[in-house]
């Protein structure tokens, strides 16, 4: 599932071809992509036709564009959601499930097209009016519970590490949890873990403040690595919004590497289950403190 770094890198791509665009002639060819906007397919394309788009938001790993309308365009990628700009002559892609043309200032016809292509319809898009969220930033509702995340003003490093340590979970799980902090999934987790030098399973509560610190240090490098190589990019699913891949996995020390050597001791690396997917640590540099491994 795209993380923090891919849908950064997605919406500032968007933030430079629908800011200021009308959209016009919206189309739902898949009736998953819209299931979460409760008010069904033609109130989802009522609301959009004609509206001004204002920005390109993003917190954690959802997306939004605030409409002159007063509403939000809520999109959510999911495992395998992509929202390109293409031309509008381009030939519709194989798993396009909506699409709106954008009309620029002062012109009449679309000169592209927004499309959200979903290849396993886990995404989904939807118009949502927008309140108050977590620190008081302007989200659409159905995104209010989510956390802020580590890279946005609203992020509170002391809040965080009181609510981290009142945790029982194991470190990793709390890291996913996107009510505690936002846009940390499983590849950044396992990497953050590794720079820290922590156990994913090490209960949350035994951290010490100095673990913490050096744990959100350690999430935001390797967010904002993953951020200047464009994501990480494992097939074709993840691209940005000109269809080009990202090139961080290159840059991966642990997470999807089982059986090679550890950079810091040279140890192997080895997966785990954890939560129905694979995790990635070096037994040597991470082994759980105050009992066997």
């Amino acid at each position: 599932m795209p993380e923090l770094p891919e849908v950064e890198v997605v919406r500032r791509g968007l933030a430079d071809h629908v800011v200021g665009r009308t959209l016009k002639g919206v189309e739902v060819l898949h009736h998953r992509s819209v299931r979460r906007h409760a008010a069904g397919m033609a109130d989802f394309r009522d609301r959009l036709e004609g509206v001004r788009v204002l920005d390109a938001c993003r917190r954690g790993k959802y997306l939004w564009f605030p409409l002159d309308s007063g509403e939000a365009l809520l999109a959510h990628l999911g495992m395998s959601g992509q929202l390109l700009v293409c031309a509008p002559e381009i030939a519709p892609q194989k798993h396009l499930r909506v699409s709106a043309g954008l009309v620029p200032e002062g012109a009449t016809a679309p000169a592209t097209q927004l499309r959200f292509v979903d290849q396993r319809t886990f995404g989904h898009m939807l118009v949502d009016e927008v309140g108050p969220g977590v620190g008081g930033r302007p989200v659409p509702l159905v995104a209010s519970h989510i956390a802020a995340d580590p890279l946005e003003p609203a992020f509170d490093d002391a809040e965080f590490a009181r609510a981290l340590t009142n945790r029982r979970s194991g470190v990793k799980r709390a890291l996913l949890d996107q009510s505690l902090v936002s846009g940390v999934g499983n590849i950044y987790a396992d990497e953050a873990l590794w720079r820290t030098g922590l156990h994913g399973e090490q209960p949350a509560g035994t951290l010490t403040r100095a673990d913490v610190k050096r744990l959100l240090v350690a999430v935001r490098d390797v967010l904002e690595a993953a951020l200047d190589e464009g994501g990480t990019s494992f097939d074709g699913l993840y691209v940005n919004v000109n269809g080009e891949s990202g090139y961080f996995s290159r840059a991966l020390r642990v997470y999807g590497r089982e059986g090679q050597r550890c950079g810091h001791c040279g140890t192997p690396i080895v997966r785990e289950v954890f939560m129905n997917r694979s995790s990635f640590r070096c037994p040597r540099c991470q082994s759980m403190r105050g009992g066997e491994d």
